[in-house]
């Protein structure tokens, strides 16, 4: 072996039982009570240490051109940050540029990627926003390559019309693909916003209320009706409020194949961090909604309506968000969060608001299947040994000064979280230990996906 862990206790999307974990050539090679007796390079002891399956953020948008400027973490600063809060995998949005096909869209952003550097190991989503000329044919192409999941936009400039998604799930239910949606009314929202902007309405809480919690429902509420009437697959990404909530659990209950993601930021923050003086640091689409919701969510985490918990990663320099202090509709909508992600739900589960497993399952075990990540997402012969190592004594701090993002602030200065990462394995790689960042620019590969029998 290359590597054994021992002594730990090892957490699955199931269980939580005392074993040794063995790590040979990038893989997981064996798992069982005692491995002190195998030859080994090198022994580590994870004593009243709980092991994991390194986290899978499925929704970042590194390098994400917006709001006049770019987000300020490139694939290897957002890598970097991931692998220090024990996310061993990022998904990433890239954009489809007009004219271009689905498969150059994916090629052009692993270009970026690899010329930046990852980390970690990372996948590729693509946003579409132009089906003209036969581009959505060349879906095909791109899920050939290894990308099998696409995402239409119901709000901003490069919306799509609602013809034109309901053909992006038809297409994608011959593709099998999966496709996401951020599920919003644009329309609504715009003239919500121009009324405000006309009564000089336009502080950052503002932002929460030109897009009141309805909109957002109302838009789960189509797209789910457009989904159920294909049998095609959905994911929601971002879901924030209660009626979408109700939306999912009901289409749920009805079989279909509805899957729905939700951001730490929805499960701690309401909408009134709009009202702080530094409210224009948390705008971000959908905004963080009323109290109710937030209990919704809470409600769906602990009772399997919500299938993943992500991050929406997509940070902007204070200089940046400044330009929307006195008008909230110049602040670029985004926020940090993909280091915190895993270390805040672990929290949780310490503290018994959910269990160990069932965080397993959220940050690592369901994307990995939903998005079809055949050597991802759990401990278990064969696969790729992405591993953390957590602390449940730990107690740890959220500052600037201690994340690993190229950002200059963070939404969650001051969080205490009970329990943190003690260290981050990538491939049988020590990538991060206590607090230091130990990677490499270019460990991270892209990760090649189907969800094809």
């Amino acid at each position: 072996m290359d590597l054994i862990i021992q002594n730990g206790a090892i957490v699955t999307e199931t269980q939580v039982f005392q074993a040794d974990l063995g790590v040979k050539e990038g893989k997981i090679a064996a798992i069982a009570a005692d491995l002190s007796h195998v030859p080994c390079a090198q022994r580590v002891d994870a004593s009243g240490k709980l092991v994991l399956p390194g986290a899978i953020d499925a929704h970042t948008h590194l390098a994400f051109p917006f709001g006049g400027t770019v987000s300020s973490d490139d694939f290897f600063a957002g890598t970097r940050a991931a692998a220090c809060g024990g996310t061993t995998t990022v998904f990433d949005y890239s954009g489809q540029n007009p004219g271009e096909s689905l498969l150059d869209t994916v090629k052009r952003r692993e270009a970026q990627a690899e010329s930046q550097g990852p980390a970690v190991d990372y996948a590729l989503h693509v946003g579409i926003t132009d089906l003209s000329g036969g581009l959505l044919d060349t879906m095909e192409e791109a899920v050939d390559y290894g990308v099998c999941s696409f995402k239409v936009y119901m709000v901003y400039d490069f919306a799509v019309s609602d013809g034109a998604f309901y053909q992006v799930l038809q297409k994608a239910q011959q593709t099998g693909s999966l496709i996401c949606v951020h599920a919003e009314n644009k329309e609504i929202i715009s003239t919500l916003t121009a009324q405000l902007a006309a009564q000089g309405k336009l502080s950052p809480w503002y932002h929460y209320v030109s897009r009141p919690e309805f909109v957002a429902g109302e838009a789960a509420r189509r797209a789910i009706a457009w989904a159920k009437s294909l049998n095609a697959p959905l994911y929601i990404v971002h879901l924030s409020d209660q009626e979408g909530v109700e939306a999912v659990a009901q289409a749920k209950a009805q079989g279909y194949a509805i899957y729905a993601e939700t951001c730490p930021q929805y499960l701690h923050f309401t909408c009134d961090v709009f009202k702080r003086e530094n409210g224009r640091n948390f705008v971000c689409s959908p905004p963080m909604k009323g109290q109710a919701s937030q209990d919704a969510l809470w409600r769906a985490l602990k009772g399997g309506i919500l299938d993943t918990v992500a991050t929406d990663h997509c940070p902007f320099l204070q200089s940046e968000k400044d330009w929307g202090k006195e008008d909230f509709r110049k602040i670029p909508n985004g926020c940090s969060g993909v280091e915190v992600m895993y270390p805040y739900i672990l929290s949780q589960a310490n503290q018994g608001m959910i269990t160990f497993p069932r965080a397993v399952q959220l940050c690592a075990a369901n994307p990995a299947r939903i998005f079809g990540c055949s050597s991802k997402g759990s401990l278990a012969v064969g696969k790729d040994a992405d591993i953390v190592i957590y602390d449940p004594r730990k107690d740890f701090t959220v500052s600037q000064n201690n994340m690993h993002s190229d950002t200059d602030h963070t939404i969650w200065e001051g969080l205490r979280l009970h329990g943190y990462p003690h260290s981050t394995y990538s491939r049988g790689r020590l990538v991060y230990q206590e607090g230091r960042f130990l990677g490499q620019p270019g460990w991270g590969k892209l990760l090649k996906r189907s969800l094809k029998p």
